[in-house]
């Protein structure tokens, strides 16, 4: 009798474990398991308000060409102005201004993660660094981007360097303060668990401390990436080098022609490679809120 006790007792366990399981897979597959009903009707729930917003913005703007306000000239319509973008997009010259913007957006972004990281890392761990450095770190990140062009160009002339120098000076900021922001709210018992498991300085670093502060990390990227596309877009208009066309080049030169379909063609194509980049960012957080267990809104 004792022992079948024992082995009820010891059973008990198990049949728990079992149901937690079981829970977990049906909390984490849920969305795996969607029949195609059900995950079209998610895109489409999420699609439709895109098309409708911008139904509105095409309206408004046919609405602001149709009041005379300016001449066509000026301001063109949607119509002129896709037909300019079709246009353009067939023509192996302007890929290649958008693969030269792409290229100097994502090294200047890289250069400025790494060099967030490492100052993030030691300001958020380091008092006498804090005290020193954290403020500076806010006022870098609240200058305007354009006001490093003078010297950026005074330093490095009028070249590729002088553009990636104020994106990283306008993004790594950004990203430096995500990290700090992380670290200075990870949990303490996260810290204390972690003591107990042997780990100090760097093991606890990258195994406890920069996991908890993924969230904030990322929301930095996101605010890094944004303050390194704006530095870049105007570091394109100020710079002008030759035989390098570009998306801030095409901006200029149209202006200069007084080419208001291809000014605002390339405007729009700027503006759909910055919504594709913040939805990789959105993807990114929404594969973190999963992996951490939290549920986003619209599921």
């Amino acid at each position: 009798m004792a022992a079948d006790r024992t082995t009820s007792a010891e059973k008990a366990p198990d049949v728990h474990a079992r149901q937690i399981a079981g829970l977990d897979a049906l909390e984490l597959g849920g969305a795996a398991g969607r029949p195609a009903g059900r995950l079209w009707s998610g895109v489409w729930g999420r699609l439709w308000p895109m098309l409708l917003a911008a139904g509105i913005v095409l309206a408004l703007w046919q609405g602001v060409v149709w009041s005379g306000r300016w001449p066509e000239y000026v301001f063109a319509g949607p119509a002129e102005t896709f037909g300019t973008l079709g246009e353009r997009l067939s023509t192996p010259e302007y890929w290649q201004a958008v693969a030269v913007t792409m290229r100097r957006a994502v090294t200047g972004f890289a250069v400025s993660v790494l060099a967030g990281l490492v100052v993030g890392a030691l300001v958020s761990r380091v008092r006498v660094l804090r005290a020193a450095f954290g403020s500076l770190i806010t006022g870098l990140q609240t200058m305007p981007s354009i006001a490093w062009f003078p010297l950026a160009i005074l330093l490095f002339g009028l070249t590729e360097s002088a553009i990636t120098f104020v994106v990283i000076l306008g993004a790594a900021p950004s990203i430096a303060n995500g990290l700090i922001a992380g670290v200075d709210y990870t949990p303490p018992i996260l810290l204390r668990a972690g003591h107990v498991l042997g780990f100090r300085r760097l093991r606890l670093y990258l195994h406890v401390i920069l996991p908890a502060s993924l969230p904030s990390f990322l929301a930095g990227l996101k605010q890094g990436w944004a303050f390194a596309w704006r530095s870049l877009m105007a570091g394109e208009l100020v710079v002008i080098i030759a035989h390098q066309s570009s998306l801030g080049e095409r901006l200029y030169y149209d202006r200069e022609l007084a080419d208001s379909a291809g000014l605002l063609a390339t405007m729009i194509v700027i503006l759909v490679i910055g919504i594709g980049i913040d939805l990789l960012f959105e993807t990114a957080d929404g594969a973190l809120r999963r992996r951490w267990g939290l549920r986003q809104a619209r599921d």
